[in-house]
């Protein structure tokens, strides 16, 4: 997807007054975007050189404003869509998104940049945190925006009890970016007791705590201890001084080859490292966040902090899924009407055919809800979804019908012509015309059940048109002097007879067709939940795997707090890890499954009309075969 974005603009206006507003452009461009987005925010001080390192990632000179003063430049949150330039995210869109820079002398707002930096965290899947010269005691101080998060955003839905208490960093993780620390013209050697060591092993030293209960060792471990908990996936780049002092002012009018060879290598690695692997912007769960859902993100954090709410990420979570999940009903119902379009030509031949053609569409159309409903735990809205294919199905039914017999009727209209000039010309009129008026209407008969096309009234309509000439028939039958009265009585009964076998014939088509529309809102109900499981056996499965990558982060922290020392965090680490197993002990019982498709069966009965009989011996007999 071309994302006509030749510039960035603002997403997140930042007035003088500190007050923080989504910008309606912004949104626009948002909404268009269908694609998964990789979302890379940049935070740091004010005059780092954030948006240089953007504008490079974009792999242009220029876009986000450098400024050229010790002033901060960047005001609010701007915003620059791209198509994603690494082949192995093709078919998504870059989202960089370079922040206001942070402890502005002249704004003098700490408030405010922790909001900054909190919306930061919240919007993007990768956060790079921009510093100058080194990680030490200064600079970790300088971060204590991260060490007020849990201060400024909670996880879950409060009770009344207000702010929901114990909320441990494992929670916050489900939520937040993996985590690049840049350090700018970097002067030091990367070793430590005298070895040369990567750039990760300075952060990962720069992060270690210092032992003791002293209030400054608490200052000096806090900032560290949010990091290590917070952002366990962490990467570290540093970068030389680009260029002279006096061309630092004028960088973005600078060649390629004017700056230092050694700076171009190391933002070659940084942006590469970026493209390749940070990853889509999720939400608990795995499911993949579009431009359209993180502009909706957006909206709810800035109207809870315009609010003078505590942002709530399970909230904004279920406010996103609302949207989007009456968006994926929507989405889904034009797509059964646009294979619908494609296949259908009325009238069909039978109610059967025309079942199987909507059971076909409603498949397709369920797959399009599926790929994007998340977090419909009661199933209204496949429940809605459920109700308006019912209703589509029935429509269909009647628009067949209604195709049937205009169908039936023109071709009626036109056959009979002969018939009824000869009987207007009286033809029928002299001794013996009885019989030659019975064996004239059925050759018209005949003739009337070789016109393909007829559609599923085509016995109801002939019956309606002979039915509508019996008295004419009869007037002929009655006339004819060739018969004697006997010969009359047996011919009138014959005819009645006839009418009335026609007629049973048209009542057990019509209970046939109601049997055949019952057992298709079964078959309905049984499509529903195959693909339910379907979708929920993915869901179990990415949730594991989410699960898993977190076991893995706080086992590896553990260790790392064991090696150092401190016991008494890795103690707390081990509460940390028996909650998650206990989730995933939950998370892989039946029950996690079955207590989903018997909320759809509640669902369904009332739903699908008539369903109500045979709606538990199904479920119980999927749930069986699956478990």
């Amino acid at each position: 997807m071309e994302i006509p974005m030749p510039v960035p603009i603002c997403l997140i206006e930042n007035s003088p007054a500190g007050e923080l507003r989504v910008q309606q452009e912004a949104l626009r461009v948002l909404a268009e975007i269908s694609q998964p987005v990789v979302v890379v925010a940049i935070a740091g001080l004010y005059r780092t050189g954030k948006s240089y390192l953007m504008n490079r990632l974009a792999s242009k000179r220029t876009g986000f404003s450098l400024g050229c003063t010790i002033q901060s430049h960047t005001k609010g949150i701007w915003m620059w869509c791209l198509p994603h330039p690494h082949p192995c995210r093709a078919g998504h869109t870059l989202v960089l998104l370079d922040t206001e820079g942070l402890g502005d002398v002249e704004k003098g707002d700490g408030k405010n940049d922790t909001w900054i930096f909190a919306l930061a965290v919240l919007l993007s899947s990768t956060l790079v945190y921009n510093s100058m010269g080194t990680i030490n005691q200064q600079a970790m101080d300088q971060l204590h925006y991260v060490t007020e998060l849990t201060e400024r955003i909670k996880v879950k839905v409060a009770g009344e009890g207000g702010r929901q208490e114990g909320e441990d960093s494992a929670e916050f993780v489900r939520f937040f970016p993996a985590f690049v620390w840049a350090v700018r013209d970097f002067t030091l050697q990367l070793q430590l007791d005298g070895r040369e060591i990567t750039e990760d092993e300075y952060l990962e030293n720069a992060l270690k705590l210092k032992p003791g209960n002293s209030q400054r060792a608490q200052l000096y471990n806090l900032p560290r201890e949010c990091i290590r908990q917070f952002f366990p996936a962490r990467k570290c780049f540093v970068f030389i001084q680009p260029a002279s002092r006096r061309d630092l002012a004028r960088l973005e009018e600078l060649q390629e080859a004017e700056l230092e060879p050694e700076f171009r290598e190391q933002v070659a690695r940084f942006c590469h490292h970026i493209w390749e692997k940070s990853k889509p912007k999720t939400i608990p769960g795995g499911h993949v966040v579009t431009g359209a859902m993180l502009g909706n993100l957006a909206v709810t954090y800035v109207d809870a902090i315009r609010s003078g709410a505590v942002p709530c990420m399970e909230s904004a979570v279920l406010a996103l899924a609302q949207i989007e999940n009456s968006a994926a009903v929507g989405e889904a119902v034009a797509a059964y009407e646009e294979q619908l379009g494609r296949r259908v030509a009325l009238p069909m031949e039978s109610v059967q055919e025309l079942l199987e053609l909507h059971a076909q569409c409603e498949r397709e159309a369920l797959r399009a809800f599926m790929a994007r409903a998340f977090k419909d735990d009661d199933r209204r809205f496949q429940g809605e979804l459920m109700h308006h294919l019912e209703e589509q199905k029935q429509e269909l039914c009647r628009r067949n019908e209604l195709a049937s017999l205009d169908r039936c009727r023109a071709a009626l209209l036109e056959l009979s012509d002969e018939l009824e000039d000869r009987i207007c010309q009286g033809v029928y009129s002299v001794p013996g015309s009885y019989q030659r008026f019975l064996d004239d209407r059925q050759c018209m008969v005949e003739r009337y059940w070789q016109v393909p096309g007829k559609g599923v009234k085509a016995e109801e309509v002939l019956q309606e048109f002979l039915q509508s000439k019996e008295a004419v028939a009869q007037s002929i039958l009655q006339t004819d002097e060739a018969l004697t009265e006997k010969e009359k009585e047996m011919a009138a009964q014959q005819a009645r007879a006839e009418a009335a076998e026609r007629e049973q014939q048209i009542l057990k088509q019509k209970e046939a067709e109601l049997q055949q529309k019952l057992e298709d809102r079964e078959r309905s109900y049984q499509e529903n939940l195959r693909q339910l499981e379907t979708k929920l056996e993915d869901e179990r499965k990415k949730l594991l795997e989410e699960q898993g990558k977190m076991m893995d982060q706080k086992l590896k922290e553990q260790a790392a707090l064991l090696r150092e020392g401190f016991r008494e965090e890795a103690g707390r680490l081990e509460d940390q890890i028996r909650h998650l197993q206990q989730q995933n002990e939950e998370i892989r019982k039946p029950s996690w499954i079955q207590s989903a498709l018997g909320v759809l069966t509640d669902v369904a009965t009332l739903m699908l009309p008539g369903f109500i009989g045979r709606a538990a011996g199904v479920v119980t007999n999927f749930i069986r075969r699956l478990f």
